[in-house]
């Protein structure tokens, strides 16, 4: 009979001490290191997990700030969609410039014809900026991460609209349907992605076609230059102009991407709408990411000490 192999028996033999219990253990330099190393581990844990908390709770109020500045003005989220996708796409992977960098709200860049009409989306964006500064304990929050997480609370908007649409135009029950069925687990990613850094110039110009103009073939090529396909263009059509609509019309007129297009208008009538939700969503971040090193250290401040020799005791 062939013997069973169990999991400890492949690992190496250790040589176990014989020495009774009760011989007092031998003095090495190595255990004071082991025990003052426990009490260092512990405050870099602890202090880890202050400053988690100081960012999730500074993005959780950012997160509120512009969703009700985009809820107020549901006509703009289109502008804001845009405004964050061509602050994103001018990436160019060669040269390692351009990207999600804030620098569109640079006056040479806005003023481009790819972003004409964009002005009153970023001046939404500035007005919560200034709220968003006024409780910020470590500075201000960078118009680069401001920009894509201002396209996040605009495209959360639009799947809430889309469940109240479902509901009849019930606020309460669309809420309650798009928490029972929603894609709000999917934006673990992109939320960690904070801590992107401004960029002190304008990106280069004629990185970003003017997109309501554009062929399906030059939406399609700047796409691939930036490292995503058909499928990507697809889901990210309500993000290259001001109807979506349309701008699904004329993509469905190309072979390639058409399937896509279909895919997504399918998933869309869905009560769930997961398909689209959850290709959207990784999309956005992936570009939103895109020529950034995250700083995953931003927006925390030092931890308050405290003296225990004032406690009165």
């Amino acid at each position: 009979m062939v013997g069973v192999v169990s999991f400890l028996s492949t690992v190496p033999s250790l040589a176990i001490s014989t020495r009774p219990h009760s011989a007092a253990p031998r003095y090495h330099p190595f255990n004071e290191l082991i025990a003052s190393c426990g009490t260092f581990c512990g405050d870099a844990y602890s202090a880890d997990l202050i400053q988690r908390r100081q960012r999730s709770e500074f993005l959780s109020n950012i997160k509120g700030t512009l969703y009700t500045a985009i809820k107020a003005n549901p006509d703009i989220i289109p502008s804001v969609l845009t405004l964050a996708l061509n602050d994103a796409i001018t990436h160019d992977k060669a040269t390692k410039t351009g990207g999600a960098n804030g620098s569109i709200r640079l006056s040479s860049e806005m003023s481009r014809p790819e972003n004409k009409g964009l002005s009153a989306a970023f001046n939404l964006i500035e007005e919560a900026k200034k709220e968003i500064d006024s409780y910020s304990k470590d500075g201000p929050i960078t118009y680069a991460d401001l920009i894509q997480f201002a396209a996040q609370a605009a495209t959360k908007a639009t799947f809430l609209a889309s469940a109240i649409r479902k509901c009849g135009g019930n606020e309460e029950k669309g809420n309650l349907l798009y928490t029972a069925y929603g894609s709000s687990g999917q934006w673990g990613l992109f939320d960690k992605q904070f801590g992107r850094t401004d960029a002190q110039e304008p990106d280069p110009e004629g990185r970003v076609p003017i997109w309501d103009e554009a062929s399906v073939q030059e939406m399609k090529e700047k796409f691939r230059a930036v490292g995503f396909g058909p499928r990507q263009l697809a889901v990210m059509s309500a993000f290259l102009g001001p109807d979506q609509l349309e701008t699904e019309k004329k993509l469905a007129t190309d072979m390639e991407v058409a399937p896509w297009v279909q895919k997504y208008q399918r998933s869309r009538e869905t009560v769930s709408q997961t398909d689209y939700e959850v290709d959207l969503i990784t999309t956005l971040t992936k570009l939103s990411c895109m020529g950034q090193q995250i700083n995953y250290e931003a927006y925390t401040y030092p931890v308050q000490k405290i003296e225990l020799s004032k406690l009165k005791l």
